[in-house]
């Protein structure tokens, strides 16, 4: 049988990697990163090596369905595509007519392939499109945004060129961007340093040069120290200060109190280590990255983590540094047009955002792009500054994502129509009124896509299979959607129209993606600050942001030593692993195979007092909700918390494999979505406690 090579990109989780799929018939073959692309190396990881299992899995959605009983029964009347278009179409327009169509919301996960449904969304005329960032990295983007001027995407990190690097709230070896970690592992095999900063050993510190274990919710004061010891130790780049930085003696005098002594008192590290760090970074600069975190939904000073990595990354002089964070080239930094814009077809709306971003008192400092999702859930609920009433989930699972499943859901009742455009079960889609199912994405082709960078390029996601079952595209579902209602400038008749529209302005055809699935736009371009770098009125870093004062928030402000656990319980913490993403990876037969259940991380000392050995069944308990997990007993975890993989605990009974195996973490968390950082907006998710118990 004949076999061809389809350029794809990844699917399994937000970073998408290019990838190369090999097919024969309509089979994949093989499955291996794009050997084209920069950093990728051929390779993949577990997840996007487990994307032919996802399409072998009849555990998925399979057509469309409308529901036939209560929300979240399981009760579904399959439908034709032509019935659930309509139905959502004629719900949608009904909607609008009624409450206008600022009452819609639309939420995904973010990444490039959203231009099909922003544009949709915006042809309605609502403001109100969101990602899941609030529960990601909203904090990093905020920081960012309040000392530059500009967001997180606008600086790179050149890792392959570094010669230090931090990772803090950054489990680069297990939470994985293959490029990332294929182009650190070569900058440490030439003699870059890793030093990992967490409250656990994971996957990361144990490749790291130098690993520091903190006290949970201390890391911003670890911060404050190496700031204070770059300066009162003039270890700081001084012309790079003295050209870029706004506020520094106002800085000098914030951090004066925050010693190395001082903050040793708070994580529990050595003075010495703090202060060695401090050096180290001062002797590598300014090729040096300190990551300013990736999911940084965590503490309530979260925001002023992520702030005071970058201001160490700018008195190292790494902003815009190659080895650093340098500036990241669009198509017109290197003589190039870009891609046209489908959301462009259409005006702003003039309603001001339902979650108060950009305009509500506290609130105008936000990043009004995808607003923060968890502020619009109190709209659903509160019907202030006007009432939401259809909701789409775009690829995005809230249920598992957000803290307390009952509690979103009660904030949910008034929506009148809930749509889950998803290639998975989830809790989200299983809670819906309509699931439209979308193709994997190894049976869908999506829209050109913008690679940003050092070196920027295009990319394109071709289709490799045929579609199993019932299901399309996400750009032909919006497509469809937009036919039905009437809305023709998103009436592409295909997807070689929507590429051809997007390619109109830039010289290219789609004959110039066949031999790579990409387009090397230019570079390497390292270009160097200048007036015009940061966006702000005083054309420099702000230390002291004026929206964030104007909001009543201190730019520096004051560290405030974490609670501890009350006697007997521990802070919960969660994070990622190499084999899963979130929720939806943990019923893929493959996945499930290799981890089909998460563990309870528990310190050795802890343990012993609770008479918990190690493989124990545990309960857990946090607020009303408790659950069973196995205990791992270690010392490799801070004695004040206990940690899991996020994603387990699945309820659902299409998911025959992942139901009723591990725990879920975001039901410990009673009401947790009501806590979020006023300064970046993340919600704080790891500012609950829990009781742990033997069974």
């Amino acid at each position: 049988m004949t076999r061809k090579q389809v350029y794809s990109v990844c699917g399994m989780c937000t970073v998408r990697c290019p990838m190369m799929a090999t097919v024969a018939g309509n089979r994949i073959v093989h499955l291996q990163g794009n050997p084209h692309a920069a950093g990728i190396k051929g390779a993949l990881c577990a997840r996007g090596a487990a994307g032919a299992a996802l399409i072998a899995d009849d555990e998925r959605p399979q057509f469309p369905m409308i529901r036939a009983g209560e929300r979240g029964e399981g009760k579904w009347r399959k439908v034709s595509w032509d019935e659930a278009l309509a139905h959502v179409a004629g719900e949608l327009a009904r909607i609008r007519q009624t409450h206008g169509a600022r009452s819609i919301l639309l939420s995904d996960r973010g990444g490039p392939f959203r231009d099909m449904h922003r544009a949709f969304l915006r042809a309605l005329g609502s403001p109100n499109y969101c990602n899941h960032d609030s529960a990601c990295a909203r904090n990093v983007q905020h920081a960012a945004l309040s000392l530059f001027g500009f967001g997180r995407k606008d600086v790179a990190y050149d890792y392959k060129n570094s010669k230090h690097v931090v990772l803090q709230t950054r489990n680069i070896f297990e939470a994985i961007n293959v490029k990332e970690v294929n182009d650190l592992l070569d900058a440490k095999e030439a003699g870059c340093k890793i030093t990992c900063i967490d409250v656990r050993t994971t996957v990361t510190a144990a490749k790291a040069d130098t690993f520091l274990m903190v006290r949970p919710g201390t890391d911003y004061v670890l911060n404050l120290a190496v700031i204070h010891e770059l300066l009162a130790r003039d270890l700081y780049d001084k012309d790079f200060a003295a050209a870029w930085i706004k506020d520094l003696e106002a800085l000098k005098n914030f951090v004066a109190p925050y010693t190395a002594a001082y903050a040793a008192a708070e994580t529990g590290l050595p003075a010495a280590r703090i202060t060695a760090l401090a050096e180290q970074l001062a002797a590598a600069a300014p090729a040096v990255i300190w990551h300013p975190g990736w999911m940084t939904a965590r503490y309530g000073d979260s925001f002023h983590v992520c702030r005071s990595a970058y201001i160490i990354n700018a008195l190292l002089g790494a902003i815009g540094a190659k080895g650093g964070l340098p500036l990241v080239n669009g198509p017109g930094h290197v003589g190039k047009k870009g891609l046209k814009n489908l959301v462009d077809l259409f005006p702003k709306p003039g309603d001001k955002r339902v979650d108060g971003v950009g305009w509500m008192e506290g609130r105008t400092h936000f990043d009004t792009g995808p607003g923060l999702v968890n502020l619009a859930y109190e709209a659903i609920e509160t019907g202030e500054p006007y009432p939401i009433r259809a909701y789409i989930a775009h690829r995005h699972d809230p249920l598992m994502a957000f803290p307390d499943t009952a509690d979103l859901k009660r904030r949910w009742k008034n929506l009148e129509l809930l749509v889950s455009v998803t290639f998975s079960w989830s809790d989200t889609a299983w809670f819906s009124d309509v699931v439209l199912p979308m193709s994997p994405y190894l049976e869908r082709e999506s829209l050109i896509a913008t690679k940003k960078g050092v070196s920027p390029s295009l990319f394109v996601r071709r289709r490799a299979l045929t579609p199993r079952f019932d299901t399309r595209a996400d750009w032909e579902i919006y497509r469809d959607l937009a036919r039905a209602m009437g809305i023709q400038e998103l009436d592409f008749a295909s997807i070689e129209d929507i590429w051809a529209y997007q390619l109109a302005d830039t010289g290219l055809t789609m004959a110039d993606f066949e031999a790579t699935g990409l387009v090397k736009l230019g570079g390497p371009l390292y270009r160097p600050v200048d007036g015009k770098t940061f966006k702000t009125a005083s054309g420099k870093i702000e230390l002291v942001n004026p929206k964030l004062e104007a909001d009543g928030l201190a730019s520096l402000a004051p560290y405030v030593s974490p609670a501890a656990p009350p006697e007997g319980r521990f802070r919960v913490s969660f994070g990622r692993v190499g084999l899963h993403t979130q929720g939806h990876t943990v019923n893929n037969p493959l996945l499930f195979a290799q981890m089909p259940e998460n563990e309870l991380w528990i310190n050795t000392d802890a343990a012993a007092k609770l008479g918990i050995a190690d493989g124990d069944v545990v309960e857990v308990a946090g607020g009303a909700h408790s659950g069973k997990i196995k205990a791992k007993v270690t010392e490799g975890i801070h004695p004040e918390t206990v940690f899991m993989v996020h994603g387990f605990g699945h309820t659902l009974p299409v998911e025959s494999r992942a139901r009723g195996r591990g725990l879920a973490d975001n039901e410990l968390m009673p009401g947790g979505i009501a806590n979020w950082d006023k300064g970046g907006g993340g919600v704080c998710m790891q500012e609950h406690f829990v009781g742990v118990r033997p069974v």
